[in-house]
């Protein structure tokens, strides 16, 4: 199972230059980390893969499947980075509508919203109204609510923007638990997101990927002598230096 971007061209505005252009990108298996400053990508590199937008050029597929089509929609899940409560449903009536607008019977969506709570962790809130879930608490129904239609790919535009410490270990946990038959991309501007518990990792700047290797390969740009604890940050800031970004 593959989801690629084949030289893919996409702008906002037909008058300006493109965000990205010629892109061609292959989600790996497990966590993939996407990093990057504002602008250079990560959103549209997401939308396009998400089937929220169509590229200008280029096209986007999950094995045979072009996107676009209900069958890659149902395999491919997109969660954006602010989840909005429906303050008259419960969780699990939340997740349940998610799978009914994806195809699901209702009888199906229902059965299934329970065990997707159960695999991030909610079913204790099930039957709690969305509207006081924390916010940690409602981006786990977001990833229920992804699961419940048994997608094949996850794709996460800043999921634990907001959270405490605490709430960001536990999202953590939840999603490691999930990658063994789920691909996960997971966007975010803090590098210490994951990025040292990720199986790979993926830089972007400027609409182009300047780097692309499990997370190994990206730590190992790591200078010496750096604070135990900084690897992630020290190796995401020699790379952007690299490209002559200063701050």
């Amino acid at each position: 199972m593959t989801l690629e971007l084949s030289s893919c061209t996409y702008g906002y505005r037909r008058w300006k230059p493109p965000v990205l252009r010629d892109f061609s990108y292959a989600l790996p298996e497990g966590l993939t980390v996407l990093l990057g400053p504002n602008g250079a990508g990560k959103s549209t590199l997401l939308k396009l893969a998400a089937s929220v937008t169509v590229p200008r050029k280029g096209r986007v597929t999950l094995d045979a499947l072009p996107a676009g089509t209900a069958a890659y929609r149902r395999a491919v899940a997109w969660m954006p980075q602010d989840i909005t409560p429906m303050p008259t449903l419960t969780a699990r009536e939340y997740v349940a509508y998610i799978g009914w607008l994806k195809g699901m019977n209702r009888t199906d969506a229902w059965k299934q919203a329970r065990r997707a709570l159960a695999r991030v962790d909610l079913t204790d809130s099930a039957d709690v109204r969305t509207g006081r879930l924390s916010g940690g608490q409602l981006r786990r129904v977001g990833v229920a609510g992804a699961l419940v239609h048994s997608a094949r790919v996850l794709l996460l535009d800043e999921p634990t923007a907001g959270m405490d410490p605490y709430q960001r270990r536990v999202f953590r946990d939840v999603l490691r638990g999930l990658t063994g038959d789920v691909r996960v991309l997971l966007s975010t501007h803090d590098v210490a997101d994951l990025a040292e518990e990720a199986d790979h990792v993926t830089v972007m700047y400027a609409g182009a990927v300047l780097h692309d290797g499990d997370t190994g390969t990206f730590l190992a740009h790591t200078p010496l002598g750096t604070v135990e604890g900084r690897a992630a940050e020290a190796a995401y800031t020699a790379l952007l230096r690299s490209r002559g970004v200063t701050a």
